[in-house]
């Protein structure tokens, strides 16, 4: 029910005037003392009390609560005609959770020709604070990084909260503010006071201006170890040196590639394999001992580099050109057009390095390609006094070249074939294995992986690329058969429609044959080899619509990974096949890679495997799976973003890893997990894409994340309590 609110309230015998506030925001509305120039209407929301109420901290606002319903809102309309704001940069509201939580609140604002500029609001509990709703898109990729810093924060003297923005208006004819919340389950409640508009991009500017330390710390944050001098990072090195000798003593008993040499034993043959146990999948070392895959990606040192030309105002101290630490300037270019770039600004240019910084801090050394050795020692150091047995996808390769640790390598197929674009490319489009082209780039890029590594038994094996756009997530038909549409709209010099439309003409003999089965009237068969074929949606009453869809992307997934396996049975028959790395998969895809691999790899974001994988599937697959990464992120200690999964402190990461391994180790099929990643992004986002994420054992400085890994090490130490029992 829409209804006008309170009108007898809102329409007072004193009309307050639109002014100006002091820190040049115009107050078009106040919901403290309202006038009839705004008309507010409320549709399964309500201003239950005539009269407002101060807050402890002595602010005073009006209640407005969002009754549990699919979209409660409040909107605020102009009593006559429309705003014009076009010389204004912002709308503002003052605002505070009346709840003891945070909220969620989604801000629309539409103009007059039904463009719409959305925003969603993650509002904290606490005081209140005046929300920044910028009039054009924005978003802190505007700004070179996936997320941007923590709201709110102090301008001013005021609590202020920036949001970013979806969408286009009309800005000489706004007609509506709509606030609303999703589905709450119980009555929510909001306090607000001044609904108006301001100029000037100067919150914008400050909100990302000076964020960076020196050491590459965010600023406006406090935490445990945030390093202040370089004799305190040198005096945490120290320190951390005696734990990891007192840890490493502490390892179970292992062969040298890190097999258990307690529980079942198996043929020794040399390299590493997989084998089937008493209903448990596992991975067998060259000598013959049970390993369970503890892993840890991208450990590298010099993958930490973070943009700095055009936004040097975010970093609050740079070296200048002759400091010593200038050595650890770069260039680079990073602009592509995948969805993992789209809407990204600052992706190109000079960029600085403070990860190698901080180690010429700490270390008193050069850049890390000067003095491999020390941090390589260094780092294998660590990862074994962890608890950890692997090296991961993109890692340093003097890692793996020590003889000392056991590594995986990630197939690298590039080349001049044709991409298939899903709709869904976020690493960019599919590659077209009907293409000969990609059976040429696939031999040279096994042959050239295996040229170094072909007889290293340490090499557990290759991974077959990484979340490929397959599929997009949801059940919607058009996300589920991504591939399949994705085909179909284009020409017939790409060999995979050509593909696709042989197999349906097989099948149909005719356009009369398939317009009968897919419940189309197709004239003539030439019509669905012109570009932009839009084939119809799956449904009940033509069945084979899905059933041709499903079996295409069969055959092109059955294409694709045994174009794979045929060249490393080839180059490196010694070595596994670990599957593709699937973000978003379909069950055909799923049985291809299960046919040509040894290994069916999942990246899985969700707090246990169970919840990203139905098990219950793969079992009849009858494959030892591999999880390729996961991970728990909070925002308290830095970076921005709080990964895939997030966790609301940096004191919960450690009980969700142990947590996660737990449940793995009870799916009998999982080899092995792998823990995405080594080090902390930078905060200001990293070069390849802004992503910014606290998803590290070790922070930008350095330094391990104590706690953090204190139970990371507990939690592997309990693998031998599983992988260890005798068969």
């Amino acid at each position: 029910m829409i209804r006008p609110t309170l009108s007898a309230v809102l329409a007072l015998a004193c009309i307050a005037p639109v002014y100006a506030a002091p820190d040049g925001q115009q107050t078009l509305f106040n919901f403290v003392r309202p006038a009839d120039v705004v008309q507010v209407t409320t549709q399964d929301a309500t201003l239950p009390q005539a009269n407002a109420e101060q807050t402890p901290e002595g602010d005073v606002l009006r209640r407005v609560t969002f009754n549990p319903a699919a979209n409660p809102s409040l909107s605020l309309t102009p009593q006559s005609g429309v705003w014009d704001w076009s010389a204004d940069s912002a709308m503002t509201l003052r605002l505070q959770s009346a709840m003891d939580w945070a909220l969620t609140l989604h801000v629309r604002i539409e103009s007059a020709d039904g463009k719409t500029l959305d925003s969603r609001i993650d509002l904290p509990a606490g005081p209140a604070q005046t929300l920044i709703v910028p009039l054009k898109a924005s978003s802190p990729l505007s700004q070179g990084m996936r997320v941007g810093p923590p709201m709110p924060w102090t301008y001013e003297g005021q609590r202020v909260l920036l949001a970013s923005t979806e969408g286009d208006l009309d800005l000489a004819q706004v007609k509506s503010v709509t606030v609303s919340m999703s589905r709450p389950d119980v009555a929510q409640s909001v306090l607000i006071e001044k609904f108006g508009v301001q100029q000037g991009d100067a919150v914008m500017k400050a909100a990302y201006s000076n964020l960076l330390d020196g050491y590459g710390q965010y600023t406006r944050g406090k935490w445990p170890d945030k390093i202040t001098s370089d004799d305190q990072l040198k005096s945490l090195a120290a320190k951390e040196q005696q734990q990891l000798k007192g840890w490493l003593k502490d390892r179970p008993a292992h062969d040298k590639y890190g097999g258990l040499l307690k529980g079942p034993t198996f043929e020794a043959r040399g390299f590493f394999r997989t084998e089937k146990r008493n209903d448990r999948w596992y991975l067998v070392t060259p000598e013959g001992h049970p390993f369970y895959s503890l892993g840890v990606n991208a450990v590298a040192a010099d993958d930490s580099q973070t943009y700095v030309e055009g936004r040097e105002s975010m970093f609050g101290s740079l070296p200048g050109n002759d400091d010593p630490l200038a050595v650890f300037y770069g260039t680079g270019n990073d602009h592509r057009e995948t969805g993992a770039s789209k809407g990204r600004q600052f992706d190109a240019g000079r960029w600085f390095d403070f990860y190698g910084a901080n180690l010429q801090r700490t270390y008193g050394v050069q850049p890390v390609s000067l003095d491999l050795k020390r941090w390589t020692d260094h780092t294998l150091q660590r990862l074994e006094a962890w608890g950890f047995n692997t090296i991961g996808n993109w890692s340093e390769p003097e890692l793996g070249n020590r003889e000392r640790v056991p590594y995986t390598l990630p197939l690298s197929i590039v080349g001049d074939y044709v991409s298939i674009s899903t709709g869904h490319d976020w690493w960019g489009g599919m590659p077209d294995p009907f293409d000969p082209r990609f059976a040429m780039a696939t031999e040279r890029a096994v042959a050239i992986a295996a040229r170094d590594h072909r007889d290293d038994p340490y090499l557990i094996g290759y991974f077959a690329d990484n979340e490929l756009a397959w599929a997009g997530p949801g059940n919607d038909p058009k996300d589920r058969y991504a591939l399949a549409y994705g085909t179909l709209k284009l020409t017939t010099d790409v060999p995979a429609k050509r593909a696709f439309l042989k197999q349906l003409r097989d099948k149909y003999r005719n356009q009369e044959g398939l317009s009968k089965a897919w419940g189309i009237d197709l004239p003539a068969w030439e019509l669905m080899e012109d570009p932009g074929f839009e084939p119809p949606l799956p449904n009940p009453e033509h069945p084979e619509i899905e059933n041709d869809f499903r079996h295409f992307q069969h055959v092109f997934a059955q294409t694709y990974f045994k174009t794979i396996s045929d060249a490393l049975k080839w180059h490196a028959p010694n070595h596994l096949l670990l599957g593709g790395r699937f973000g978003v998969s379909t069950p055909e895809v799923i049985q291809a890679c299960a046919q040509y691999c040894d290994v069916l790899s999942f990246n899985l974001y969700a707090l246990k495997p169970q919840d990203g994988v139905d098990f219950a599937q793969l079992k009849v697959l009858d494959k030892p799976v591999l999880v390729s990464e996961f991970h728990f992120g909070s925002r308290d200690r830095g970076p921005f973003w709080g990964g895939a999964v997030e966790v609301p402190r940096e004191e919960d990461r450690g009980p969700a890893y142990a947590n996660f391994l737990k449940s793995a180790l009870a799916e009998p099929s999982i080899v092995g997990v792998h823990w995405f990643q080594y080090l902390d992004e930078p905060a200001t986002g990293r070069m390849l894409d802004g992503e910014n994420g606290h998803l590290g054992l070790v922070s930008i400085t350095d330094v391990p994340y104590q706690g953090f890994v204190e139970a990371v090490r507990k939690a592997n130490g309990q693998v031998i309590d599983v992988i260890g029992k005798p068969q």
